[in-house]
């Protein structure tokens, strides 16, 4: 593993930081912190996304098993589509983890740096859309499971129809997995430069 300071390349003394520019600064961040921060995003969203829906979904599933106590095992779908949010962002972690690596030797600085920082931005905006598409995508499964266990209470027949509408939703998360993996592909971490 080569032994450079990535979050000052080029070894700017005191001097140069205190004169250097914003953006110059906000370029020096280090590019596996953005690498790391993308992981972050898509992990910690999509389960945040997911906590959401199963509250959501659970709340209304309670409520309406109040009724009708025959829809509280049928309507478990909705929860199960809920978690299947989170595994998405922890099948995008994994695949963004194995993707990270610090090159063994470098000779030119600047080009490395370069190559590094593109892949450090490229899995910060991986984890970020991974993160929102899924954050979205388990609040609208829940939003659709409330709405299937409500209705399920009142005429059992919507159950089927409401559960077509809520499959749908849920595939918006895997759309996100998808664009994630190709956004990612790109991030490639040189081991030698």
């Amino acid at each position: 593993m080569a032994d450079v300071d990535w979050g000052n390349p080029f070894g700017w003394n005191e001097q140069q930081w205190a004169s250097a520019t914003w953006s110059q600064r906000f370029t020096f961040i280090n590019p596996f912190f953005w690498s790391y921060l993308g992981v972050g995003l898509a992990l910690g969203t999509s389960i945040i996304g997911a906590a959401w829906g199963i509250f959501i979904t659970g709340v209304s599933l309670l409520g309406a098993t109040v009724k009708a106590p025959r829809i509280r095992s049928k309507n478990l779908i909705s929860v199960i589509f809920c978690e299947a949010v989170a595994i998405y962002g922890v099948i995008m972690a994994i695949i963004m983890i194995g993707k990270i690596n610090s090159p063994d030797t470098v000779a030119d600085i600047p080009t490395c740096y370069t190559q590094i920082l593109f892949s450090g931005y490229a899995m910060f905006w991986t984890g970020f859309s991974v993160g929102l598409s899924n954050l979205i995508c388990g609040v609208a499964v829940g939003v659709t499971g409330s709405g299937c266990a409500i209705s399920d209470a009142q005429t059992p027949e919507t159950f089927v129809k409401i559960l077509v509408i809520e499959i749908f939703g849920s595939a918006l998360g895997l759309f996100g997995v998808i664009v994630g993996i190709i956004e990612s592909s790109n991030a490639t971490y040189p081991k030698t430069c």
